[in-house]
């Protein structure tokens, strides 16, 4: 928020020292929620130009005091209450402030709720929005959509009850923080053809089909910030084999980080990176995830998986696809355990139960992986191997600690230095495709020009 915010015992003294002066009540109950001084400085206050809290529809009001708002480049001010409006077109430099939790705009009905088109600055602060499911017209994918804004800055609000998306920025940048986003049908935040946005700190839950995706419509630099959010409950109701169900998905944006979130019962992915090149998926925790945990797919060059906490899905940590393009990766550091050997629909490749999956140009490193009912580690899979190496691992309570292809056609791998307890069947074990082809080879030398197997340890 702009401006120094206030301590309770300074907005005490602040709202007795304005009763004094005859001071307006509602920026006095605005300065004890959390506004700072600077955010109602000038502000027009709704309630004294005729938009009450509980007033019936008043979208032509408002959006006539938005536009005087703009104008003047001051911000609009609504008291605490209900606000039912519809079809609200946001002009360039609309700024809306409330009190947290208690201003709210609840859509009335109609085609659409907020838009806004090529401006270079909307805001909304401490507001709540309710869609109340109503229906959103076929030119609307959320109940707020906004295009060619350069910098849309959500604050601390609350949007809930989207029959679509909860938020959908289109060609956008700038900054959502600090929000709730819950009950969209679809998507909590769909971003597409962004540009340097900031998506930090929000909680995104119970949304049909996707927590925040950020995408691009052809692939290309993205650079968008996903960090420090908490998304839970993200369901699959499109049903499919991953497209859907995904609490963070990244489509062909490039240059993207995705750090320190916290994930849980996501009926797909926690994090599914497609055709994102330079992506980095560094310390977060991702728990009771129904399919591949942490995902960098297709065709993409450039990953960086590291520090990651995972705990319940129904694959680990999956960085392949080399058929595609998908090459070049860091593997580290990570905690895997407690993987499922059943997924949410019937696998016709390589199915489900596995701790880490890798296939080319990739380092696979220092990364703890306990409790999987398959391969702890699948080191190419057919023909697509190429310069993997596997070093300093520790797989425990696996059926294989490392299966590793030595199909016609796989490429160099280095498997040196893992520790291996309690492998059923084996810790490195040679594979075609599905069926096993080797003996245990994990004190090496294995027989195989392309592999190299040596200082491993098993229990």
């Amino acid at each position: 928020m702009a401006g120094d915010m206030l301590s309770r015992r300074s907005a005490l003294a602040l709202m007795a020292g304005g009763v004094a002066a005859g001071a307006v009540p509602s920026r006095l109950h605005a300065a004890s929620s959390g506004l700072s001084m600077t955010d109602l400085r000038g502000s027009i206050d709704a309630r004294e130009h005729g938009v009450t809290p509980g007033g019936g529809e008043q979208s032509r009001k408002l959006g006539e005091l938005l536009a005087k708002a703009a104008r003047e480049r001051v911000p609009l001010f609504l008291p605490p209450g209900d606000y039912e409006v519809s079809n609200i077109d946001l002009p360039d430099g609309a700024r809306i402030i409330g009190v947290a939790g208690a201003s709210r705009i609840v859509h009335s009905g109609g085609g659409y709720l907020f838009r806004a088109n090529n401006a270079s600055r909307i805001e909304f602060s401490n507001i709540v929005i309710d869609g109340g499911n109503q229906p959103l017209g076929e030119e609307t994918g959320a109940l707020i959509h906004m295009r060619g804004v350069r910098q849309v800055l959500l604050g601390n609000c609350e949007i809930a009850g989207s029959r679509k998306s909860g938020i959908q920025l289109e060609a956008c940048g700038g900054r959502i923080e600090n929000c709730s986003i819950s009950g969209a049908a679809e998507y909590g935040l769909y971003a597409v053809e962004s540009s340097g946005l900031s998506i930090a700190g929000n909680t995104v839950f119970d949304c049909g089909n996707g927590g925040i995706l950020v995408h691009r419509r052809t692939k290309g630099v993205d650079g968008t910030m996903v960090s420090g959010n908490r998304l839970f409950r993200i369901g699959a109701t499109y049903g499919g084999t991953g497209q859907y169900g995904n609490a963070i998905n990244i489509y062909r944006a490039d240059n993207v980080m995705v750090s320190g979130n916290h994930v849980s019962d996501a009926a797909f992915s926690a994090i599914r990176a497609n055709a994102a090149s330079n992506v980095q998926i560094a310390n977060n925790q991702c728990f009771g995830s129904g399919e591949t945990a942490i995902y960098s797919e297709f065709g993409f060059e450039g990953a960086l998986v590291t520090g990651n906490l995972v705990d319940g899905a129904a694959n680990g940590i999956s960085v392949v696809n080399f058929n595609e393009g998908g090459r070049l990766a860091i593997i580290s550091g990570n905690l895997i355990r407690n993987i499922s050997a059943s997924g949410p629909y019937i696998h016709d490749s390589v199915g489900f139960g596995i701790g880490i999956s890798a296939e080319a140009d990739t380092a696979v490193t220092a990364n703890v992986i306990e409790n999987v009912p398959k391969w702890g580690m699948l080191v190419g899979w057919g023909p697509f191997l190429r310069n993997l190496a596997v070093t300093g691992n520790i797989v425990r309570r696996a059926r294989v600690g490392c299966a590793v292809s030595v199909a016609d056609g796989a490429g160099k791998a280095l498997i040196t230095g893992n520790l291996f307890d309690e492998v059923l069947d084996g810790a490195v074990i040679g594979y075609r495709w599905h069926d096993a082809a080797t003996r245990e080879l994990a004190a090496g030398p294995s027989g195989f020009s392309h592999l190299t197997i040596e200082g491993n340890r098993t229990g």
